[in-house]
């Protein structure tokens, strides 16, 4: 085994440990305490805790054991063995979580919101790691390969919704804890969306002017960010025109306006919104 790889399973492990202790966290703190219903593996984990003792850790590996083997082929052997990885030391780290920090006994408000946001940091951990808690992805994957007309967020959208209402039904029996669960599925995907892409997000600036050399310069000189030069045709004039494309972070798009308005106060700009950037001056690809 070579340094890269050896330093690439030694990050993985330690992301996967601090990974398994924020799941520990918002499940047994937050969730287990107050009897609310999870989504994925660990739901139908901590319906089994609830019911039978079964520590959550020791049920999601035993519940995944099974569909990580039939999708073995679906998945590819990389990405599985990095799964199951996760699987065993997050789950491990979920169970210590139980015997070390406290239960909260606050606000149910309050524990739906940390239980979402705090299990959501230990998801994304993994997911930014390539890995996966295995669980309902593995079943996502199964079922969009039999049935490929149904996109992933809808099946994740059944197959989540089924476990909140299969925990309400057999644990808590109230609505309340079915409208809570429904805000910690919501804060999940929202934190998650936001970890995987807001982190690195950024905007796209179209300026279509008649300085371009003198905005790119400005631009280079006011936020040290280089700029990309495109040539268009105005469909009413039929006049050839320079546009300067440049990618920036949101804090930049206010001194890049200001250029914009003061070089040429005719120039017409065009700010996009983009999901990921990535390369020279931003996170590596």
């Amino acid at each position: 085994m070579n340094k890269e790889i050896l330093k690439e399973w030694s990050t993985d492990i330690l992301v996967d440990i601090i990974a398994g202790i924020f799941m520990g966290i918002g499940t047994y703190c937050f969730a287990a305490a107050f009897k609310f219903p999870m989504v994925g593996f660990t739901g139908i984990a901590l319906i089994l805790y609830q019911l039978f003792g079964l520590p959550v850790g020791i049920g999601t590996i035993i519940l995944n054991i099974p569909f990580a083997v039939i999708s073995y082929r679906e998945i590819g052997k990389k990405f599985l063995l990095k799964s199951v990885k996760s699987i065993l030391i997050t789950s491990i780290m979920v169970d210590v979580v139980a015997k070390v920090f406290p239960v909260y006994n606050g606000d149910y408000m309050l524990a739906a919101i940390c239980t979402g946001i705090i299990s959501a940091v230990g998801y994304a951990l993994i997911f930014m790691r390539d890995s996966s808690t295995g669980g309902s992805d593995f079943i996502m994957v199964l079922i969009h390969h039999s049935l490929p007309h149904f996109s992933l967020g809808k099946i994740a959208l059944v197959i989540d919704s089924a476990i909140i209402v299969l925990g309400v039904v057999l644990v808590s029996g109230n609505i309340n804890s079915l409208i809570y669960g429904l805000i910690i599925a919501y804060l999940v995907a929202v934190v998650l969306d936001k970890a995987m892409d807001g982190l690195s997000a950024g905007k796209l600036i179209m300026i279509i002017c008649d300085k371009p050399k003198d905005m790119s310069r400005e631009i280079a000189t006011l936020i040290d960010r280089g700029s990309t030069y495109l040539k268009a045709v105005g469909s009413y004039t039929d006049e050839e025109k320079d546009v300067v494309m440049c990618a920036c972070r949101v804090k930049e798009v206010h001194a890049i306006r200001q250029a914009a308005k003061k070089l040429d106060p005719s120039s017409f700009v065009i700010i996009l919104d983009s999901n990921e950037v990535a390369g020279e001056g931003f996170r590596h690809l």
